[in-house]
Parts: structure tokens; sequence; C-alpha cells
């Protein structure tokens, strides 16, 4: 099969069909079908397949596996919303008798509670969920091999924790919170937990010929919330959408903002984790989604936000095609061919003089900043010359601004003013900023050495 997209120019959408035909062949996979999102509607889609006059298209299923976590992390984050939990609180307030009550569901979310990657023996993706009935056969002897809150350890018995917890609380099945309050709200009617035709099959291609052995299909019980699914590239770019910009009737903006920001220690040289969600940086530009694979399948989703362009990839084989890393190389050629056209610069629509007059450059000790008027009353701390730290400023309703990003995240910036009314400088979190280096006067911690400035000579 070739592609389809009106929305990309036809060298584009060359390059991305070139793109999949590769990995189709190269990966041995018997069918993949992709799609590109971009600006709110699909840009692209394409399909390559093994099978001469029959291949997939974009209302075609296939397994996602772990894609599903995502899911279900939403789940969680809505019930934290609606004041039913708190990501702080100890899973055993919520759900009892685990074992390893002490993690938090926080910790469980960002994969840092210190749980095993896998359930005990047999392999849990490869056999029935009855043979695990109980949270006990899931976790196992050993469930902590790790300390709680020390590191990043992926682990796929932790989102079993979840699935279940989201049931306690909300008393219906995981399933059926994920329908009623995912994927109806979103239109996502060909995300299932079963698969319904048209569907693919899963396949395992023999490392050394180009022969297929069958996948089983198995239902995985406790495991589902883990990695159950079975989705198409038109629900799943839907999906991407939501987790750009959130929708109210499932989780606001902030919400999955705070999804996609990274939430747990890493090992050196990998990629981030956040909140169900997998954050990886390259070409620039920083990219949101996750992989998956369950046997006979491999999918791949990722965002760029920044851009708004989101990309799948979904493969039925059991190994050999790297979808998530094709997803991306499909989301960078849209990228790089054809950037995405700016919004006009447009002028605020209302200034408050007091606000405007705190913008300019601003000194922390010797180093220069600048600071700059934002919408909504906002303000962008920029380090002259690449020497220092910045961030931008949100407003709060008592006259200070809580830092969004990096070193100031969280920090409160106040103005603290003189007797008279006037600006003496500004405090962020502790630290003083200075309309001049060490400006005398001002109330400089330490204070200024009252000879001021001079030179060496005598």
């Amino acid at each position: 099969m070739t592609s389809i997209g009106e929305d990309l120019l036809p060298s584009t959408r060359r390059a991305l069909l070139h793109r999949i035909a590769v990995a189709q062949r190269d990966g041995r996979a018997p069918s993949l079908v992709a799609a590109v999102r971009r600006e709110g509607r699909t840009a692209w889609s394409g399909a390559r397949t093994g099978v001469e006059d029959h291949g997939p298209d974009a209302d075609t299923q296939y397994r996602i596996g772990s894609i599903t976590k995502t899911f279900t992390a939403v789940l969680v984050l809505r019930l934290r919303d609606e004041g039913l939990i708190d990501l702080a609180d100890p899973l055993e307030k919520h759900l009892p008798g685990t074992g390893v009550g002490d993690v938090t569901i926080f910790q469980l979310l960002c994969h840092s509670a210190g749980l095993g990657a896998e359930t005990p023996a047999p392999w849990w993706e490869r056999t029935p969920g009855d043979l695990r009935p109980g949270i006990a056969d899931v976790l196992g002897d050993r469930p902590q091999p790790h300390p709680a809150g020390h590191r990043h350890h992926y682990s796929n018995p932790g989102y079993t924790l979840l699935g279940s917890l989201v049931a306690a609380v909300r008393g219906v099945s995981w399933e059926e919170a994920l329908r009623r309050e995912i994927l109806e709200p979103l239109g996502m009617h060909r995300t299932t937990s079963d698969a319904v035709a048209p569907h693919a099959g899963g396949w395992a291609v023999h490392p050394w010929a180009d022969v297929l052995l069958s996948e089983p299909v198995e239902d995985l019980g406790l495991m589902a919330p883990a990695g159950q699914l079975w989705s198409t590239t038109e629900d799943l770019l839907r999906f991407a959408a939501f987790l750009t910009a959130g929708d109210d009737r499932v989780l606001p903006a902030a919400s999955v903002r705070e999804m996609r920001t990274p939430a747990a220690p890493v090992e050196v040289g990998a990629s981030g984790y956040g909140l169900g969600l997998q954050i990886v940086g390259g070409e620039g530009r920083v990219l949101f989604g996750h992989s998956g694979s369950l046997p006979g399948f491999v999918a791949g989703l990722w965002v760029c936000e920044e851009e708004d362009v989101a990309a799948v990839v979904l493969a039925n084989a059991t190994s050999g095609l790297p979808a998530a890393t094709v997803a991306a190389e499909l989301l960078n050629i849209v990228v790089e061919a054809e950037p995405r056209i700016p919004d006009s610069w447009r002028p605020l629509r209302d200034v408050d003089d007091e606000l405007l007059a705190l913008t300019g450059v601003w000194y922390w000790g010797t180093m220069t900043f600048t600071l700059s008027l934002a919408a909504d009353r906002g303000l962008q701390l920029t380090p002259l010359g690449g020497m220092g730290r910045g961030s931008t400023f949100t407003h709060r309703p008592d006259g200070t601004w809580t830092g969004q990003n990096d070193y100031y995240a969280g920090e409160t910036l106040r103005v603290v003013r003189k007797d008279d009314g006037s600006v003496d400088h500004l405090d962020l979190g502790s630290f003083v900023f200075t309309r001049e280096p060490y400006e005398t006067g001002a109330a400089v911690p330490g204070g200024v050495d009252a000879e001021g400035w001079r030179g060496l000579g005598g």
C-alpha cells in the first residue's frame, strides 16, 4: 500500500512512505500502519504489508502494549483531580493488603516505587491472566528489589497495582472506568480490551528465515492495566491530541502537562519518565509519548507539543522493528521538511504600568538578567550572555509569581518595596535581584561595601 494525505507536500509524503517501507522491509514485519497528526488533524497515513492486495488501514486494530499504561495514568490523575486520592498517599490507604502498601501512588506512576520489572514466572505476556488471580501472584516473593524513591525502575506489576487502585476507588472494573471516563468522551470507539475486527494477527518472525509463527493472544487479567489494549492509528492520534492540550471532560491541560513533566531520576543517558509518559530529547526538540510491545506486536506514539505534531506506528511482529524509533523519525521528517509557521506576533491587550516598570535589566550579584512581561501578567527571566538560570513565571492572586521550569520551578518571585512604595529589589527564592550590581542602599544580604567599586591600584 502507498499513503494518503493532502496536508503535506508531495516530497514530505514520499519521505514518510519511504521510511515506513524501509522499516517494514528491514524489520520484516508482516504489516505496518502509521499516521501523522499536525495542527489538529490527520495529515498523513500509510501502510505496508507482506500480503499482496490486502493490508491494514487507519481503522485496523493492533495491540499497543505498554501505551496502555498512559491510559491507566490518566485514570489515576482523574481520581486525584476529583479529590478522591492524593498522589502522595501510600497505596495502603486506598488498596490495603498488597504487601507493598508503603509505596506512594506518585512512585507507582513514575516507576520509582522499587518494584520488580516483571511478574514471577511464567512469562505474563504469553500466558492467561487467570494464572495470576491475586496481587500476591503478580508481585511474587520479592516484590521490591530496590528501595522506594531511589531510582527509576520500570515496573509492569506497578501498573497492575494502579489499575487495581482505580477499580477499588471507583467501585467498577478498570475496563469499565477506562471506557466510561476516557474512550467514550474522546471518541476512541476502536480502542478496546479485546480485539474487534478488523484487526491484525500477532506474529513472530524467525530470526534466520523468512517464516512466521503465530503468537498467542491472552487476556492479561490483573495485568491488563499494564498492556492489554488494542487500538488504531486513528484512535491513537485522537489520544495524542488530548495529551497535548487536555480535554476538560477527561483531564484539564494542567494535569496532562503534569503527566509529561519528568518525575523520577533515571540512569545516565536514559530518557526521562513522567506520570505514565516517556519523555525523550533529540533533534533539538522534546517528545513525549510511550512505546509498547506484546508478543506479536510493537507500537510507538510520540508527540511534539512545540510543533503540534504527533506520529504513531503499529506493527504485528514480536521483534525486529523498532516502532517507537520509527514513529519519532516520522515526526522529525515532518517537522524538518515543513516547520510550523509561527503565530503572528500580537501586542498585549492590557498593560499594568507598575508591572511594565519591573521589566528590563536586573542583577543577581554581578550576573545580568532581563525581566520581560508576558501574557496574563506573567514574567520571563532570561540570563544575558547565556550565564545564569532563567525561568518563566505565572502570576498568583497574592501579587507574587511562581516559577514554571528548570531551577526555579515552584519557587516564588516577589517584589520587595521600600517604605515609600518604590521597588527595592526582587526576591526569588531568597536570591536578591537589584537594578545595579550590588546596588548601594538595596537590601543585599551581607551588605554592600561602603567603599564601593574600585580598582587594584593604590
